[in-house]
């Protein structure tokens, strides 16, 4: 110990008295196991705390040098890298980036442990917070996405939903493999689309997830679905939510319904377990449902810039187009935030026509709604 202080971690503290062959090495992994035990007594989800470790020894990789050398320029520089050239990072992934490297060096420069008596002693330098508000992305704008990321106009919908019907008659026709996979895709898309799903929400329902509603028994077993691996926020974890079912999308309830209890059973005989197996007994994959996605897209004659997650801004839009309350909608697509929601909202004219005749009414008078 340095002090009498308590070590900056057990490791140290058992070879205080040892040099390591690479001591640089052998207090950096010292350093990242201890910021692993603060990060997981946080509570923090064991994927976030590894991806975290991982990127930092990635950074350090890409300065060619140990935190305690670490410099503000080095964050400048790897932000330049990461917003250059072809493969250039979104914005919001720069910004998380920074505030990885940000929580690290808090934890390395906090004088609750002691990494800098130990790093002056034993390399000369000590670790410094390298980011700072004149050298990180600031957060000026609600939206930071692609601009060209939005809803599905009904018309786009009807053609995409019409192509993947009709890709499964094509492959049943041409004598192909794949009829199985085609009539399992059209309701994974359509169940994405009526229940505003996320990707890894999709894949990862159950056939136990899929529960009544006894305020709407016309659904049956089919009224709600259990969310069990929605998005998480700060290291949580998954968060769970139920999404009821909508009269609106009793179409794709209906092709939900068809699958459940006709066309699963030709994939697999287990009665539970994946909503969505394959012929091998695995799930469908993330990656599986946008290259699906992208062919029937391509199909329909689509712009190349929907994805299937524009199928989550479609039901948000669509959502508030026909009237449902704002708190209603946040709850259904799980946003902790009501401004999350409205950036996802992109609703057409044929809506904003109808809240100004609405406004003239209400001012006017029904004879002159038409001004």
């Amino acid at each position: 110990m340095v002090d009498g202080t308590r070590p900056a971690s057990p490791l140290l503290h058992l070879l205080d008295n040892v040099h390591p062959l690479h001591e640089d090495e052998f207090v950096f992994a010292a350093m990242l196991s201890g910021w692993r035990d603060q990060q997981v007594s946080r509570g923090l989800a064991a994927s976030t705390v590894t991806s975290r470790i991982l990127f930092i020894r990635r950074f350090a990789d890409y300065c060619d040098k140990l935190p305690w050398q670490w410099i503000p320029g080095d964050v400048e520089d790897f932000t330049v890298h990461c917003s250059s050239g072809e493969g250039r990072l979104a914005k919001s992934t720069i910004r998380a980036y920074q505030a990885r490297i940000r929580v690290f060096c808090d934890f390395i420069t906090d004088t609750r442990y002691d990494w800098i008596e130990q790093c002056q002693k034993r390399f000369g330098y000590i670790p410094q917070q390298i980011c700072h508000e004149w050298n990180t992305t600031a957060h000026i704008a609600d939206y930071e996405g692609r601009p060209e990321r939005r809803a599905l106009t009904y018309d786009e919908l009807d053609e995409f939903f019409g192509t993947a019907d009709a890709r499964v008659e094509t492959i049943i026709q041409s004598g192909k493999k794949g009829a199985l996979a085609a009539l399992r895709d059209t309701p994974i898309f359509k169940t994405v689309y009526a229940f505003g799903l996320r990707r890894a929400e999709a894949v990862g329902l159950d056939i136990a997830d899929l529960r009544p509603n006894p305020s709407a028994s016309r659904f049956g077993n089919y009224g709600s679905v259990d969310v069990r691996w929605g998005k998480g926020s700060n290291g949580s974890g998954p968060r769970r939510r139920t999404i009821l079912a909508l009269p609106e999308f009793d179409w794709a309830i209906d092709g939900l319904r068809q699958w459940v209890e006709l066309g699963r059973m030709r994939v697999t005989n287990e009665r539970r377990g994946a909503l969505w197996p394959t012929e091998r007994g695995t799930r469908v994959s993330l990656r599986y449902l946008d290259d699906r996605f992208a062919e029937i897209r391509d199909g329909a004659g689509l712009p190349k810039e929907l994805s299937l997650h524009s199928l989550r801004h479609s039901y948000v839009t669509n959502l508030i187009e026909w009237g449902y309350s704002e708190k209603f909608v946040q709850d259904q697509v799980g946003h902790l935030y009501a401004s999350t929601t409205a950036i996802y909202t992109s609703v057409g004219s044929d809506y904003k026509n109808r809240v100004i005749a609405r406004a003239l009414s209400r001012v006017y008078g029904d004879h002159n709604a038409h001004l």
